[in-house]
């Protein structure tokens, strides 16, 4: 368990899971393996030895709700009940659970006040896991940036109160806003902004690390991706793309190289 709850996983569910995992193993270079599931089909994505996210089919249900393919992230607590229970205190939602995963920890969907979906995980103990890859790893995935629904200001101090982040910088981007730089234990994770006006919902969106962002576009072209927004270089010279698989799940990429 890290000092402060951070992002530990990330997951896509999608209409198509043979499409997705042909798409992603080809753009973004994940190792694919099967789970070994018993009751559903769950495919593991690594980078090294490291599992850092997984893929698994939309249930009917959410499809019939009309929810769309979509990637989420789980922050890992020591006490998913307890977490849970404190995020509706605060205004925020429980879509489900929490519950149990055999083997793998006890979760929960859950949703912060503005909206913004994200999963709570306690892991199950586990002797033989191997370490965290160095953020900056091909295939981890490095940012994480909130599109908040009740602005970063108000985002903030929700997440601040439930997980200990920190503000490590809050720069001006004009008519857009504020763009507040977030991180834990000294090590900047993420950003937060106020949600754009054209954005149908409030989100969380996953910069996965690439190395040579053009060629990166190429493969999702290549692959029947879109491109919603770049290449664009942020501070620090690093470039990132946004983008639509061809299911539908908003991803985004990063690298250090054009």
């Amino acid at each position: 368990m890290s000092a402060k709850p951070t992002f530990c996983w990330y997951e896509l569910m999608t209409t198509d899971p043979d499409a997705a995992e042909k798409f992603y193993a080809a753009v973004v270079g994940w190792t694919l393996t099967d789970a070994g599931q018993p009751d559903m089909r769950y495919t593991l994505l690594s980078t090294g030895e490291r599992g850092v996210g997984g893929i698994m089919k939309l249930p009917d249900q959410a499809c019939a709700n009309g929810v769309p393919p979509a990637w989420t992230g789980y922050v890992e607590v020591p006490d998913t009940d307890a977490a849970a229970k404190r995020i509706v205190e605060a205004g925020g939602t429980i879509h489900h659970g929490p519950d149990d995963i055999p083997n793998v920890g006890r979760f929960a969907v859950v949703a912060d006040p503005g909206g913004a979906v994200f999963q709570l995980l306690t892991p199950t103990p586990r002797g033989d896991a191997p370490p965290p890859v160095p953020p900056t790893t091909p295939g981890a995935v490095s940012w994480h940036e909130l599109y908040a629904g009740q602005g970063q200001e108000r985002a903030f101090e929700f997440y601040e109160r439930q997980f200990g982040w920190e503000t490590f910088d809050l720069m001006d981007m004009g008519p857009m806003g504020k763009y507040r730089i977030w991180g834990i234990d000294g090590v900047q994770m993420g950003g937060m902004m106020d949600k754009p006006a054209n954005m149908p919902v409030a989100a969380w969106a996953y910069y996965v690390n690439v190395q040579g962002i053009d060629a990166a576009i190429e493969r999702i072209k290549a692959g029947g991706g879109q491109i919603l927004m770049g290449p664009h270089e942020v501070p620090g010279g690093s470039w990132i793309v946004q983008a639509l698989d061809p299911q539908g799940a908003n991803f985004a990429l990063v690298s250090p190289t054009r």
